[in-house]
């Protein structure tokens, strides 16, 4: 990878990371008060801000192993930034993957069940795709 798209995956990570936090925050200031009242399901709801966390988190991992891949002048080997960049695309496309698991998981727990499924199904669309073509796309071993 060179050094020009490894800055650039680093700074997308970090804004995806910066995003999902407002996103987490958001959803604490507006759906808590119904959290407590009992207005949203306290299970889905709680499971909604675990993939907001894990999103997060898999962002800002993959910042770092992207900015790991950007180290150059000697300081790891070829094979090593390879290495980093191919554990950074996984860690982003976790964090991708959950990030738009989210609003299902938010529409469910306020029972806007219609909707969630739609979101849902487009959700499983998605990983379908991403099975099917993120081996052709993900960093290569060979350096």
């Amino acid at each position: 990878m060179g050094d020009d798209l490894a800055a650039a995956n680093v700074n997308r990570s970090y804004s995806l990371a910066a995003t999902s936090i407002a996103i987490f925050t958001f959803m604490l200031i507006f759906l808590y008060p119904r959290f407590v009242s009992g207005e949203v399901n306290p299970v889905l709801f709680q499971t909604t801000l675990v993939v907001m966390g894990l999103a997060t988190f898999s962002f800002v991992f993959a910042s770092f192993y992207y900015y790991g891949s950007s180290l150059g002048g000697g300081r790891i080997d070829e094979a090593e930034r390879a290495r980093y960049s191919r554990r950074g695309d996984r860690f982003w496309l976790l964090g991708c993957t959950l990030l738009f698991l989210d609003p299902s998981l938010i529409l469910f727990s306020v029972r806007l069940l219609v909707v969630g499924a739609a979101w849902l199904a487009l959700w499983l669309v998605y990983v379908l795709f991403v099975i099917r073509n993120f081996p052709r796309v993900v960093t290569s071993q060979k350096r």
